[in-house]
């Protein structure tokens, strides 16, 4: 995602994240390619587009933001559980 270069921008992406409860697990910046001082953002979040909280976070992101890619969006894996045994128990 790209914003416009003004002061106070890169709080403005984060506000929505914030007030929809949906954590940042990571944030990047790129030099992009055209203009000076401009920047792609990549962000992680926790949480699948279909999730409660998120498709609200990434409508209102995409209303505050210059350029809006969604890279992909993955469910997270079926918690596994770890059983141990006891060595009687296994022979």
């Amino acid at each position: 995602m790209t914003v416009h270069n003004e002061p106070g921008a890169v709080f403005k992406l984060l506000e929505p994240l914030v007030r929809h409860s949906v954590s940042m697990t990571l944030f990047e910046s790129r030099p992009a390619r055209v203009g000076t001082w401009e920047y792609y953002f990549y962000i992680d979040v926790e949480g699948h587009r279909d999730d409660q909280a998120v498709p609200g976070a990434l409508a209102e992101l995409g209303d505050k933001v210059a350029f809006l890619k969604i890279l992909g969006s993955y469910p997270r894996a079926p918690a596994t559980h770890l059983i141990i045994l006891s060595r009687s128990e296994i022979s």
